[in-house]
């Protein structure tokens, strides 16, 4: 496969039973074949996404000494900011060329996660940056629970069989800025080859090349969407949970031309995770004679704390 399928929730949210099943076809053969999608018809509007670039922009260009009193330690870089350089891809040294930030969960006061999430943190010198974070966190988790929805009436499973785990999920939405390149990078890129943690991950910006996903031939292929698109993908905990039927692909995002080295390029992607409790155990229906249990069992907050210290996020 050499291009990323493109489908529309507006299928599955149409009422009409055979549309309907088309959705959950065309996304479920594309998480089996490549694990990414192009998704039109979501729930982010034009107006939105304008305001939440130019929120983003805002922040990424306060002075360095602002922006790092934002730096929260001993939470992960789980909420708030987290400086140039400081994740890298699993099994590597060198520091990715970007600096990020995280708006997490939003929960009730007299929930049980509330003392188990770090508070989101408030941006003082942006008094509208919190406001759009938190509506476009929300449309964007609207967005993924119709396509796990999908994802589960593909798999056989009652079609609300993750809503339980999704509600109150410990996701992360990251406006990520990969600033102009000063120096040849010696061995980094803007972010290295790497699969995703979470269930799904639903991206914004993948207008400009930059972003390129491995398929099943080892070959880099771009993955570029429509201005009206997300890009989502399948991450690790969604691809063990099903024993690999649904593939979660090594990604990556390359640096630009050297001509292009002096632009800064902006993506925000939201990771969608379930709450800790999640037992991600190897579905039955995905084991056969040819298909054996692939992972040990283990729940998404003690995989979630694995992959952290595996990224230098947290300290083993």
């Amino acid at each position: 496969m050499q291009n990323i399928p493109s489908v529309d929730l507006r299928d599955f949210l149409s009422g009409d039973p055979a549309r309907k099943q088309k959705f959950v076809n065309e996304i479920g053969k594309a998480y089996e074949d490549i694990g990414f999608v192009a998704l039109k018809g979501h729930f982010l509007d034009d107006k939105l996404v304008g305001e939440l670039y130019d929120e983003v922009r805002k922040f990424f260009a306060l002075p360095v000494e602002t922006k790092e009193k934002y730096e929260i330690p001993g939470i992960g870089g789980q909420r708030g900011y987290v400086s140039f350089g400081k994740e890298h891809a699993k099994g590597r040294s060198a520091g990715d060329l970007k600096e990020f930030w995280h708006f997490g969960q939003y929960v009730d006061a007299d929930s049980k996660y509330a003392s188990e999430y770090p508070a989101n943190v408030t941006v003082e010198e942006l008094p509208h940056f919190n406001e759009v974070g938190k509506e476009a966190y929300q449309m964007l988790e609207k967005t993924g629970v119709y396509v796990l929805r999908a994802l589960a009436l593909f798999l056989g499973l009652d079609e609300f069989y993750f809503d339980p785990y999704i509600k109150n999920g410990n996701s992360i939405l990251r406006p990520i800025h990969y600033p102009p390149i000063t120096d040849e990078p010696k061995d980094a890129v803007r972010a290295a080859a790497h699969g995703d943690i979470n269930l799904i991950t639903l991206l914004m910006g993948a207008q400009g090349k930059g972003l390129q996903v491995q398929n099943h031939n080892g070959d880099w292929i771009d993955a570029m969407a429509q201005p009206d698109e997300l890009v989502i993908n399948v991450g690790d905990m969604l691809s063990r949970h099903t024993n690999n039927r649904l593939k979660s692909t090594i990604h990556q995002v390359v640096n630009p031309p050297r001509e292009l080295w002096g632009t800064s390029r902006y993506s925000i992607p939201f990771f969608m995770h379930p709450i800790s409790e999640m037992k991600l155990d190897v579905l039955p229906s995905t084991i056969d004679a040819d298909n054996p249990k692939r992972y040990d069992d283990i729940t998404a907050g003690e995989f979630l704390h694995e992959r952290l210290v595996d990224l230098g996020l947290i300290k083993k």
